[in-house]
């Protein structure tokens, strides 16, 4: 790719930059990293509990199986998000859907970078 068939001056005219002896504008005022962050979507899950079994047993598992979590009835849920815990709740209804009501959250603080 020889040097006409890419302009740098008008690239950077298109994306707001500076070119040669022109004069920059002012400075945007530069937002905080976890101000950005605060926008990205989350996965929040409630996590019942988990099984380990051989997989013949697995294969067994029909309509109406009951299997037995690692969990006690009535302990406090983990609440994950993305699949790393920061803490435990119960469940709740909330209107016509199920809620969590936290009952013990881990600083949030040490998830920002």
């Amino acid at each position: 790719m020889s040097q006409s068939d890419f302009d740098t001056s008008a690239l950077l005219n298109a994306l707001g930059g500076k070119t040669g002896d022109t004069e920059a504008p002012a400075p945007a005022s530069r937002r905080e990293p976890l101000q950005l962050l605060r926008r990205i979507p989350v996965r929040l899950t409630l996590e019942v509990g988990s099984a380990t079994l051989p997989l013949s047993e697995l294969m067994a598992l029909e309509h109406g199986s009951v299997l037995e979590l690692d969990r006690l009835a009535g302990e406090p849920l983990s609440i994950k998000v993305n699949g790393a815990t920061i803490g435990r709740a119960e469940v709740v209804v909330a209107g016509e859907n199920y809620g969590l009501k936290i009952v013990e959250l881990d600083d949030l603080g040490s998830l920002a970078p």
